[in-house]
């Protein structure tokens, strides 16, 4: 039997064919086609991870158009040498403070207002420093196909402040990172963000 990641990317690549051939085709043919790949792979989705069908329809019910990867965004700010995280009321883990990217906003002020209200504090990007394949680093799998980026920004004004969906604020040093919701962040990525940060001058990052 292949690996629960296995079967999550095969179901999602084929979620993503059929909402891109129910976007484009004009046969009801292709369309019932389409439709019966969709139905398929919420079954073998359901199966595999042991998700209720239910959920998964409601979960991909606003998937329209042509099928695209998702943005996530993460900020990190420093002071003293420390990095701010903030602790997720969902799983009660730490993160960056950030989350997904809304439409109409860039993604500069994605992050600072992710950072605004998960923190509460007021930050101002600096500087891009990695583009990332979710899938492509050590987080447990999920239904969506993710591009995750991680800035650096400046503290500007506000102070620390929980949110209705974060209920600690506080700033740590490298080598004493609280319990992290891998889902979010990992560790080598908050390595990453130290390094780049005391050598402003490295590149972007991408995968």
């Amino acid at each position: 039997m292949q690996k629960h990641a296995d079967w999550l990317v095969w179901g999602r690549n084929l979620l993503s064919i059929s909402q891109n051939g129910l976007t484009f085709t004009k046969d009801p043919f292709d369309r019932e086609r389409f439709e019966a790949i969709g139905k398929i792979a919420k079954e073998m989705l359901s199966v595999h991870t042991n998700t209720p069908l239910e959920r998964l329809d409601g979960m991909f019910f606003g998937e329209k158009g042509y099928a695209t990867p998702k943005i996530d965004v993460r900020g990190a700010l420093f002071q003293d040498d420390k990095i701010l995280l903030v602790r997720e009321i969902a799983d009660g883990l730490w993160t960056l403070p950030g989350g997904w990217s809304d439409v109409g906003d860039t993604p500069s002020e994605s992050v600072e207002k992710e950072i605004l209200e998960e923190s509460g504090f007021i930050a101002a990007t600096r500087k891009l420093v990695a583009v990332y394949d979710r899938d492509k680093h050590a987080h447990p799998p999920l239904f969506f196909h993710i591009y995750k980026l991680f800035f650096i920004c400046d503290i500007v004004g506000g102070a620390a402040q929980t949110s209705i969906e974060t209920d600690a604020v506080s700033f740590y040093a490298e080598n004493e990172l609280p319990p992290l919701s891998t889902p979010r962040v990992t560790e080598d990525q908050i390595h990453t963000l130290f390094r780049h940060y005391r050598i402003p001058e490295l590149a972007t990052e991408f995968d």
